[in-house]
């Protein structure tokens, strides 16, 4: 009965794999006394002012459905955000769209934009929901693997990969990286721009750790190319809104019309309080990330250095939370069985780098959004496992 079930299923839907983050990380729950350096989980609260402009939503019955693209004054508020912070113009009307949290905006995007046999280019290692919904909507993955580049995509080999597969549809950008956490300098992200404005390509351009930068400023690449670029952000990160499921995507207004359609039938609009919520958010915090990037930088650095003496090489981070540090070469590089067997041994959890596709093997991901004491207890932990 469930061979005849399952052959009613499409098949983009059959050959669609998930992502094993998230298994992975529930396979080492199961580890006690584990110091969990898996997820990317803020470990700061929401802002109380944030909190509070929910609860009166909530206390004032504001508990009915929005406008499909999201609240105009939630819309008005992330449109100011942007303009302020990245220099980027948005009709909140025409232009912007609220979802739920940037995997719904990921997903209205590729499904509207995705078909069969489409190219998609993807920068690698990736976050693999990228992958997935590649895959779910029949399009074809070209990987461009970063490893030899620092874990950066340059503009010569964009442009040979481009001439490789002059047919592609979109590339897919993510900056600050998850899991490498690498970034691009305003002259990267320009000559980045100056190769894709010679073809036809579509840009999506996740930016969600855009308030997430250590010493220098986030650019924007819809700053350069506004009519190529759809644009992500949100506040899950910069806010540690997580659980409050805010995202947005932004670009033309010809394609966000039909991006939001795709939008309309899976979500009908989000959670009334959560955007009241954001517009408080938006506006009135729009530099709440400044405390958490101060802590998160020391973080970074006590962790970087700790793990290089261990002999894990890494680059220092130039955003996000994240450190993709190479396995010791005296260590088994199947990223998986390593960091399983650290789990289990040493009580320290890491994603392996191998989830995130070409490039990334023989990697782990360490996420340093947790305190100085927990990344004290890890490198101890690692380095008696080590010895």
């Amino acid at each position: 009965m469930t061979e005849k079930l399952t052959s009613e299923v499409k098949k983009n839907v059959l050959n669609t794999k998930l992502s094993n983050i998230y298994g992975f990380s529930e396979k080492l729950a199961e580890i006690p006394d584990l110091i969990k350096l898996t997820l990317g989980e803020p470990d700061f609260a929401t802002p109380e002012h944030v909190k509070k402009a929910a609860i009166a939503a909530i206390q004032n019955n504001d508990s009915h459905y929005t406008a499909t693209w999201g609240r105009i004054e939630t819309r008005k508020a992330a449109a100011d955000f942007l303009k302020q912070k990245y220099g980027l113009y948005y009709n909140p009307e025409t232009e912007l769209v609220i979802t739920n949290g940037v995997t719904e905006a990921m997903f209205d995007t590729m499904e509207t934009l995705i078909s069969d046999g489409d190219e998609v280019l993807i920068p690698t290692p990736a976050f693999p929901v990228y992958y997935s919904l590649i895959d779910l909507n029949g399009g074809k993955r070209v990987a461009i693997n970063t490893q030899d580049d620092d874990f950066l995509l340059t503009p010569q080999k964009l442009q040979n990969v481009i001439a490789k597969h002059p047919n592609a549809k979109a590339l897919i950008l993510n900056f600050p990286s998850n899991p490498t956490g690498r970034t691009y300098s305003e002259s990267q992200i320009k000559a980045l721009a100056d190769v894709i404005a010679n073809t036809n390509l579509l840009v999506i351009s996740d930016e969600i750790y855009s308030e997430l930068t250590y010493g220098r400023k986030h650019t924007s690449i819809a700053k350069y190319l506004p009519e190529q670029t759809i644009l992500f952000n949100g506040l899950s990160k910069s806010h540690a809104m997580t659980g409050w499921r805010i995202g947005l995507f932004a670009g033309p207004a010809d394609l966000v019309t039909e991006i939001a359609k795709v939008h309309e039938l899976v979500t009908t609009s989000v959670m009334t309080a959560a955007q009241d919520a954001a517009e408080e958010a938006f506006g009135n915090g729009k530099d709440d990330a400044l405390p958490m990037v101060t802590e998160y930088v020391k973080r970074r650095d006590y962790l970087s250095n700790a793990l290089a003496d261990l002999g894990f090489e890494n680059h220092l981070p130039e955003g996000a939370f994240y450190i993709f540090a190479k396995i010791p070469a005296e260590y088994n590089q199947d990223s998986y069985d390593f960091c399983l067997d650290v789990a289990q041994n040493a009580r320290v959890g890491m994603i392996p780098g191998s989830s995130f596709g070409p490039g990334g093997e023989g990697y782990v991901r360490a996420s340093y959004a947790t305190s100085m004491d927990n990344l004290h207890e890890a490198i101890k932990r690692l380095q008696a496992y080590l010895n």
